[in-house]
């Protein structure tokens, strides 16, 4: 059988991966998906020296590969919005199949693409858009199909869990450890989108609409990063027993889908808050499975590769289907896609560990317990530190049951209200997973 002839678009880290990985197992891969599979074409502004690709014709124009007629799956892997989306169109516009590990461009772009693939009878595939190596998305989409998921969460940005991990471990300050992080290439030179929770919140938008049946729908995500997360906070909360991780939570409630990415308090003996350095991993809590967690590399060349040569194989096996067969982008049949509507951040539901800074004077936790009381906020568990030196200031660490988070907002604000309390409250938020 002819062999199926793709064309790689971006011959940088994970480019250069996919390359080698069909070109070293191109036998395996022929046996499982049926046929060979042969890079035709690559599109890239500088060669890879990690990657060694002989008599294949490359380009510079990447929508040379798009128009090629030889080409029959395109894989976008240059990365960002504007110039992918423009490339991902054009290759359905001519009928051809589409790859990418391009969460930015799901997340974003995903309803306009997905609706132009079916149109054109052509597949998109995206496993390596979320959580490199690990094979979430298959998994929600195909391996827990029974399920009616309840909810998912998930640390799907190495950087920022590198970061908490080196906190945690070896007490040093944010700022320290991300310049370590940048020096060792986890991070950007500008690393907002990994430590202020955008990276994750693209790659959460991805997994919510997968499990739920709900249309992408990135900019109702919740983000909250991690730069103002001090070692005190870090510490504290391991002496209540708890992790900070850097936490995408999706989860399905009668009122609304909740989509949230922020610090968050996890029990110390959870399998996830153990998950640490650059490590990724994902939590699916349904109905019928009950919880199962997928672990591993969230990133790198190869791993990454991985996740793009399986979405090939796949596109390899589907070809001689009918296109009313495949299955579904987002899991759900196009037709029956929710519009039940994601919820505000004030909405949603969560316990919290609240920091408050108070003058070492009588009766301030009894002031403290009255507002939070007042506002139907029960305590779980507290804990007064000793005064502090430097500012003669008494750190009161609370943690509360689940509450609406607009009430912890207006208590949050009577508690800066008060004439003891100095400085603002911090606020983390804490689930339990269980």
């Amino acid at each position: 059988m002819k062999p199926v002839k793709v064309g790689i678009c971006g011959l940088g880290t994970v480019g250069g991966g996919t390359f080698n990985v069909l070109k070293r197992n191109a036998e395996e891969i022929a046996r499982r998906a049926g046929r060979g599979i042969e890079v035709a074409q690559i599109a890239a502004r500088r060669p890879n020296p990690k990657c060694e690709t002989g008599a294949t014709p490359i380009t510079a124009d990447i929508f040379e590969v798009a128009n090629n007629p030889e080409i029959d799956i395109v894989i976008e892997l240059i990365g960002g919005y504007t110039l992918a989306r423009e490339l991902v169109l054009k290759a359905i516009e001519n009928g051809k199949h589409v790859v990418t590990a391009n969460k930015a461009l799901i997340a974003v772009h995903g309803n306009e693409i997905f609706a132009k693939a079916r149109e054109k009878g052509v597949m998109v595939a995206f496993e390596a858009a979320v959580a490199g190596g690990i094979p979430v998305i298959k998994a929600i989409r195909e391996g827990l199909a029974a399920n009616r998921i309840n909810w998912l969460a998930g640390i799907i940005n190495g950087t920022g869990n590198f970061i908490l991990t080196e906190m945690r471990e070896k007490g040093r300050a944010f700022e320290d450890v991300l310049k370590e992080a940048q020096a060792l290439g986890y991070a950007e030179a500008d690393p907002t989108f990994d430590v202020e929770g955008i990276d994750a919140a693209h790659k959460l938008t991805i997994l919510a609409s997968i499990a739920f049946g709900i249309p992408l729908q990135f900019d109702k995500a919740y983000t909250e990063g991690i730069s103002k997360l001090t070692s005190a906070d870090v510490n504290y909360a391991e002496a209540l027993g708890y992790r900070i991780k850097h936490l995408g939570v999706a989860r399905r409630t009668d009122s609304g889908f909740e989509l949230r990415v922020h610090p968050t308090l996890i029990p110390a003996d959870r399998l996830i808050a153990n998950v640490n350095g650059v490590m990724n991993a994902v939590m699916v809590n349904g109905d019928a499975a009950g919880s199962t967690l997928y672990y591993g590399a969230g990133a790198g060349m190869e791993a990454t590769a991985s996740a793009v040569v399986a979405d090939v194989v796949d596109v390899v096996r589907a070809l001689t289907t009918d296109p009313e067969n495949h299955v579904p982008h987002l899991a759900f049949q196009p037709d029956s896609l929710s519009d039940h509507p994601i919820l505000p951040i004030e909405s949603c539901e969560s316990a919290y560990y609240l920091r408050i800074q108070a003058k070492d004077h009588p009766g301030v936790l009894a002031q403290v317990a009255t507002i939070l009381s007042e506002r139907g906020i029960n305590i779980e568990s507290i804990m007064q530190k000793e005064v502090e030196e430097q500012d003669g200031l008494v750190p009161m660490i609370l943690v509360t049951h689940r509450v609406v988070e607009a009430r912890v907002n207006d208590a949050i604000a009577a508690l800066e209200a008060l004439e003891d309390v100095v400085g603002s409250v911090v606020r983390i938020r804490v689930e339990q997973l269980n």
